[in-house]
């Protein structure tokens, strides 16, 4: 994940109040409830993305090789493949 737990929560904490304060929002429960899921929803999020990189490198093994050789760019590779998963699969990073 690009963004630690600790800014994932921080980030969460600060969303919830900014949207109380201004007036956004009304809440019925604790503010508490709405922070965890937000921030459940936003790691969930931002795990895609990681599933997404792993699955890449899984693929990328059958072309070891061939970058080992150098007849392969790993990263352009990488990025090809990934670009393309996600479009399969209409995923919005």
């Amino acid at each position: 994940m690009r963004l630690s737990k600790e800014r994932v929560r921080h980030m969460a904490e600060a969303l919830v109040a900014r949207l109380v304060q201004e007036g956004h929002v009304s809440l019925t429960g604790t503010p508490k409830a709405l922070v965890e899921a937000l921030d459940q929803a936003v790691t969930d999020e931002l795990s895609i993305e990681d599933r997404l990189n792993g699955e890449v490198r899984q693929l990328l093994k059958a072309y070891e090789r061939e970058i080992e050789a150098g007849q392969v760019d790993y990263q352009k590779m990488f990025t090809m493949i990934k670009q393309k998963l996600v479009r399969e699969r209409g995923i919005i990073l």
